[in-house]
């Protein structure tokens, strides 16, 4: 069933986007009321809008609180056209039917995570007539058609230019749209006002998640899976990237690339990332994106077969051809962006080139202090997201040696990387390029082990770091035999003074941070 569009009532907080939709609804002959400085700014564009206020003849008052909550505005969005009684209601009280809603909240979400925001600010930023005009028009929606975001105007003038009304799947839509964005709306308000805890948490959380995509199947073919992104997530991520090339991303790439993505990010040179079953087989920086990409496939070029990568540099026509050497196989890179010959390269040239998928995520910077959400059986874990960077100040050197400006570096990118990897977490680094890692092992003796085979003859003159500390001084003899020239760790064993005896008996380095990066 189709409804005629023929009046619609406009009121937004986020304007953009909406000139040139009213233009287009004027241009189809639908009459615009609206209100307040929405009305100036469609004003201001030369565009004919009828005052709400003048319409109902009542004014807005109490600095705006108070505008389109009035039977001649909710008459007009909830009567049933099917309905003679709802129609003569209509005449009775010379109330206009309103098609069209189109309706955004004030910012209270983005008003309450300004910092030093005051209880008055935040409480001014509670819509009330916006959520009862989205609710009204969102029930109503077999006859009325409601728009909360500026995303679903060309749909809408679509069907408008076509037809001169709007179909009922689309009404439907935007109605579940409309009370999606309404609930998660009454959720932060509720949130704001049951506060948090000593803890910082707030004693009740609510998250909201719309479905992206389902995925072919999960860790396993017999595993059902589906990707989720977050409602009101809008910076970059993995899961609002753009995909240049390639075949559907599995439940398997997103979880690497999403950790290929956050390794790199933390870097503010050059970097690449190369990721295999969720821990680096590769990582660098260098002076060109092309060079660290070099370093990062060389630190375990087996491993590299078939991994993810991630940049935090546009990929270039230089980094693209290294990518292309026969005998690599990558299934997919997640970069800012993608030069235009890159993707060519990348698209044309390797025998893999139908394949590969170039995810393009947008600019970044350092990643932002956020909350992490696992779920267990009946419940969820929640804490602050391990990204943050550490503070220097609070390192210290405990042995007899100090590492020079060199060492030092490759202490610093070692000790970043320890903690994108699976603990128990051993990683060597040399000339900020990962050379060894050893991840996820019950023993830390058999991740120093590992990390010490993987880097081989590179072990030499590296750096080693540690997510967690040392409990005996077996594994510091361990590094010192492989040519291991400083370490890296937390400190915090009882044991500490034993092993860095060790190290001042073998000549090494070692700096105590004070804090620990296990990754479970």
């Amino acid at each position: 069933m189709s409804t005629s569009i023929q009046r619609a009532i406009v009121s937004v907080s986020d304007k953009l986007g909406l000139v040139d939709f009213v233009r287009g609804l004027v241009a189809a002959g639908v009459e615009i009321y609206s209100t307040g400085g929405t009305r100036r700014h469609l004003e201001s564009a030369d565009l004919t809008v009828r005052d709400v206020a003048d319409y109902t003849q009542f004014p807005e008052m109490m600095d705006g609180r108070l505008k389109t909550l009035h039977p001649k505005v909710f008459g007009g969005i909830l009567c049933r056209h099917d309905r003679d009684d709802d129609m003569r209601a209509l005449a009775d009280h010379d109330i206009a039917r309103f098609d069209l809603v189109v309706v955004n909240l004030y910012p209270f979400e983005a008003t309450i995570a300004q910092e030093d925001v005051t209880w008055e600010e935040a409480i001014e930023k509670i819509d009330i007539g916006g959520p009862s005009l989205v609710r009204a028009a969102a029930k109503n929606h077999a006859f009325t058609t409601i728009a909360t975001n500026p995303e679903q105007y060309s749909s809408i003038l679509n069907e408008v230019n076509e037809t001169g009304a709007t179909s009922l799947d689309l009404r439907k839509r935007l109605a579940a749209e409309a009370f999606a964005m309404t609930a998660r709306y009454d959720r932060a308000i509720a949130d704001f006002f049951c506060g948090e805890g000593q803890s910082g948490f707030a004693s009740t959380l609510n998250t909201t998640w719309r479905l992206k995509s389902s995925l072919r199947y999960g860790e396993n073919p017999h595993q059902a899976a589906a990707v989720y992104r977050s409602v009101g997530a809008d910076g970059p991520s993995l899961v609002a990237a753009r995909k240049l090339n390639g075949k559907e991303l599995s439940y398997n790439n997103l979880l690497d690339l999403d950790s290929a993505l956050s390794m790199v990010r933390s870097f503010t040179g050059p970097a690449v990332s190369v990721i295999k079953h969720n821990n680096p087989c590769g990582a660098a920086t260098a002076g060109t994106l092309s060079a660290a990409c070099q370093r990062a496939m060389d630190g375990d070029p087996q491993s590299a077969f078939g991994s993810v990568l991630g940049m935090n540099r546009a990929v270039d026509a230089e980094t693209a051809e290294l990518l292309s050497t026969p005998g690599l196989f990558v299934e997919a890179i997640v970069a800012p962006a993608f030069d235009s010959d890159a993707v060519e390269i990348l698209t044309t040239k390797p025998k893999w080139k139908g394949n590969v998928r170039l995810m393009e995520v947008g600019e970044f910077g350092p990643p932002e202090a956020e909350r992490q959400f696992r779920f267990l059986g009946g419940g969820l874990l929640v804490q602050d997201a391990d990204s943050q960077a550490d503070d220097e100040s609070l390192w210290q050197v405990r042995t007899d040696a100090h590492p020079d400006d060199r060492l030092l570096a490759d202490l610093r990118f070692g000790w970043e990387m320890v903690r994108h990897v699976k603990s128990n977490a051993i990683v060597l680094a040399k000339e900020t390029s990962l050379c060894g890692v050893g991840a996820g092992q019950m023993s830390r003796v058999d991740s120093v082990e590992i990390a010490i085979k993987k880097a081989g003859d590179r072990a030499s003159g590296s750096v080693l770091a540690s997510d967690a500390f040392f409990p005996f001084p077996d594994s510091i003899h361990q590094a010192a035999d492989a040519g291991v020239a400083a370490i890296i760790q937390p400190g915090g064993s009882k044991r500490d003074d034993e092993v860095v005896a060790a190290c001042n008996e073998r000549g090494l380095p070692m700096i105590f941070t004070g804090a620990r990066h296990f990754k479970h």
